[in-house]
């Protein structure tokens, strides 16, 4: 009876065995089709992660890391305004428009912040400083989040991530943009010319966008742009923020507009720059006459009588005059040609910004509409003013108010003002000077500043005799900004006339740098303060001792202090104080 047992489930064995054999290898082929998507998932990833670059990634590599490695941070900077970051597996949400740090036990978030991270920001994703439209943060996320999103496309070429300030503006571009870009590149070595650069302000391209293309051989990514490459973008290494060592003017965001208490830049830098970007437009210097240039503007804040002004510079200096034209010329033929220029004339405007091309020893004259003091709109003037530049500088001003033509019909951003109340109208009217205003909408600022002028003539070339002395780039020569170094053993000795009586000497070495420098002019300057006192009695000698009497009473205590001055205006630090008794 076992045996015909057996005999009878025999078939239902061979059956459970069959059953599983083809559940087994059913599984196997789901596995393997399971295994093919994802391998033809990260296939696409891939080719979409390298239509950003040439450079390979190892897409699951990549995405390992991320996982278990999570997003590192490490910033340098104290506060958001000087601040600039490096992360490595930074992710930016296009649906959401927000990046994303992702934790896990190996993140790295220097500094660590909390949440002092959102006051105001973590730092500044352009070059101006503290405006609220330009903060940068971002949003949190643990690492296991990922198994819930989209797969991430990956960026693999180093990054520098900002914003443009106003990419339409040509002062803009280069002051804000292209001058922090081009030196916060000179920081890191990675960010070289295989960097790619992101702009996340979210602007279009803008007239002046082969400016940007120049610094890097990469094309720049826009923020609308990154939508078309996936959900999830993660910047396997990149940079946040731009240096705002190189500029020297404030906007009037805060405070009247005018140049920063803290100019870091000289025009040195910015003729490095102003070199370079020459060198990538293929623009070399010709010789040959001296020539003027003016700058013609073709549909606001004309020169009404340009002819006329064009034939008395020609007289006046006995140069050629020629004009150029953003609206008409290329940007590179107007380069090439102020390059080589003697003078530039202009009316105030940001296409002054390309005098940071004009040669050593070439003067620049900028031209202001009626009731428009030039002393409170400097951004050119403190260009020009900067050690290194090496260049002149005037201001005209139209004093007369019958030579300028106003548009009050106009919109509001080209200068109209009929939208205003009738009173308002008529004090603007009236105005003969523009008072100090904030940026960026002064209904009488627009109104003044976008009118025509009539030059005066005879005004004119009184300034230019009386400011300028006769441009000669050629003969030019580079100023020296190299600073004295401390003197050397300082010492000082007193002695004691009569009760009331007393000398005080000080004497000094050469800083050691000066016997290797031709300096014009040296001098020493002395403080002199009586130990508890708050002020104190500074001089200026041509020589290395001096003893003083004036002003130095017996039985006292002094502090001195003694540096070095080279050709009035580069000055040393001050040697260890000395403390002298009399």
């Amino acid at each position: 009876m076992r045996a015909i047992g057996c005999r009878m489930n025999l078939p239902a064995v061979l059956n459970g065995l069959l059953v599983s054999v083809v559940a087994a290898l059913l599984w196997k082929y789901v596995r393997l089709i399971e295994h093919t998507s994802q391998l033809e998932e990260e296939l696409q990833l891939t080719r979409q992660s390298q239509e950003f670059s040439q450079v390979r990634i190892d897409y699951h590599g990549a995405l390992l890391a991320l996982q278990e490695h999570g997003t590192r941070m490490v910033c340098t900077g104290k506060m958001h305004t000087d601040r600039i970051c490096r992360f490595d597996y930074l992710c930016y949400c296009t649906e959401a428009e927000e990046f994303v740090f992702f934790h896990s036990n190996a993140s790295v978030m220097l500094p660590n912040l909390g949440p002092r991270r959102f006051q105001p920001a973590l730092l500044d994703l352009s070059s101006v400083e503290d405006h609220n439209t330009q903060y940068f943060n971002f949003l949190e996320l643990p690492a296991a989040a990922l198994k819930f999103m989209p797969k991430p496309v990956f960026v693999p070429d180093v990054t520098l991530i900002l914003n443009r300030f106003n990419p339409d503006n040509l002062m803009h571009i280069f002051h804000d943009d292209l001058l922090p870009i081009y030196y916060t590149m000179q920081q890191y070595s990675d960010l070289d010319d295989e960097a790619r650069l992101v702009f996340m302000e979210g602007w279009g391209e803008g007239a002046h966008f082969d400016l940007y293309r120049l610094l890097s051989s990469k094309q720049p990514l826009l923020k609308e742009q990154l939508k078309t490459f996936g959900k999830l973008m993660c910047f396997t290494k990149s940079y946040v923020g731009l240096s705002k060592m190189t500029t020297w003017y404030q906007y009037g965001f805060v405070q009247p507009q005018g140049p920063k208490a803290n100019i870091l830049i000289s025009g040195n830098e910015i003729r490095q720059f102003a070199s370079f970007l020459t060198e990538r437009l293929n623009i070399t210097r010709e010789e040959g006459d001296d020539y003027i240039v003016v700058f013609k503007r073709t549909t606001n804040r004309l020169i009404l009588n340009e002819p006329e002004l064009l034939l008395a510079l020609a007289q006046e200096f006995q140069m050629r005059t020629v004009t150029v034209s953003l609206e008409e010329q290329s940007f590179e033929s107007i380069i090439q040609i102020i390059s080589g220029a003697t003078m530039l004339v202009s009316m105030h405007g940001a296409q002054m910004i390309t005098s940071m091309f004009l040669p050593r020893g070439a003067a620049v004259v900028e031209l202001f509409p009626y009731a428009i003091n030039p002393e409170q709109y400097t951004p050119y003037k403190t260009l020009a003013s900067l050690p290194g530049m090496d260049l002149q500088y005037a201001a005209w001003r139209n004093t007369m108010e019958e030579n300028t033509v106003t548009y009050p019909n106009r919109p509001w951003d080209q200068g109209g003002i009929v939208h205003l109340e009738k009173e308002e109208q008529e004090r603007i009217l009236a105005s003969k000077d523009v008072p100090r205003h904030l940026c960026c909408r002064n209904p009488e600022w627009l109104f003044r500043i976008y009118q025509d002028t009539t030059v005066d003539i005879a005004s004119f070339l009184d300034l230019l005799r009386e400011n300028l002395k006769k441009p000669n780039p050629k003969k030019a020569k580079v100023a020296s900004t190299v600073h004295p170094g401390r003197v050397r053993e300082p010492k000082c000795q007193t002695s004691v006339q009569a009760s009331n009586e007393a000398k005080l000497s000080v004497s000094w070495q050469i800083p050691w740098n000066l016997k290797y420098l031709k300096v014009k002019e040296v001098k020493y300057e002395v403080w002199i303060q009586e130990q508890g006192e708050n002020t104190y009695m500074p001089y200026i000698l041509p020589h290395q001792n001096y003893t003083f009497s004036e002003n130095i009473k017996p039985f006292t205590t002094y502090l001195v202090w003694v540096r070095c001055i080279f050709n009035k205006n580069l000055l040393g630090p001050f040697a260890d104080v000395l403390i002298c008794k009399t």
